[in-house]
């Protein structure tokens, strides 16, 4: 993918938002960037994703990734909103150690054109699952950091929470979290990030989310 002057000066900015408690920085750029009123609109290239396949057919690491870090016990949830096109196309939040250590909870476009809940959790290669099917590509994501684990959690009000997963990484040491977006088979997307919330507090209960 070539890399355009917009997306080297991405590379060398620093994002605060007050709603998290360290910057924001890229570990791999976006096509376009903005952040408004505290929320986050990105924009993926052509042919970009984070997914290790457990065959060998496919090891892609250019998606657009940009994290913060967080404390060792943690929640971090976002609306996110998609303008999914092509199959696969995503919204994410990312924990993300590096590129064969991390985790992704996804509002993605199916290879039925729906959008849904997906999760991914990489330990060498991925392992991925699809959890639900949604009426549209909007709902809220969370992540928890627990730890020694993570939780994840997806929810279409911001007040009831549905469990996702429940998972570890082999090695978490020098932890990210943060914002991603992706469209492996198509020519990009543009995702949006809102109501963004940070707590450095300990989830209560892994199966209701409360």
């Amino acid at each position: 993918m070539p890399c355009t002057a917009k997306v080297e000066r991405l590379m060398h900015e620093t994002i605060h938002l007050s709603s998290l408690p360290n910057p924001l920085r890229w570990d791999f750029a976006a096509a376009d960037f903005t952040v408004d009123d505290g929320a986050i609109r990105m924009t993926a290239a052509p042919r970009t994703d984070l997914f290790v396949d457990p065959r060998g057919t496919v090891d892609m690491t250019n998606s657009a990734r940009l994290l913060f870090d967080p404390d060792e016990v943690f929640m971090l949830s976002a609306h996110a909103r998609g303008d999914l096109v092509a199959t696969y196309d995503a919204a994410v939040l990312m924990l993300y150690v590096d590129d064969r250590h991390w985790v992704k909870l996804c509002l993605e476009l199916s290879p039925q054109g729906q959008p849904m809940i997906v999760s991914v959790v990489t330990n060498g290669v991925s392992d991925d699952c699809n959890s639900v099917v949604l009426d549209s590509a909007s709902a809220y994501l969370r992540v928890a950091g627990l730890g020694t684990a993570f939780a994840l959690h997806y929810s279409l009000d911001g007040t009831t929470w549905h469990f996702v997963r429940y998972c570890a990484l082999q090695h978490s040491a020098g932890l990210r979290a943060g914002f991603s977006v992706q469209a492996p088979t198509g020519n990009g997307c543009t995702v949006s990030f809102s109501d963004i919330r940070y707590s450095p507090r300990l989830l209560g209960d892994l199966r209701s989310g409360e």
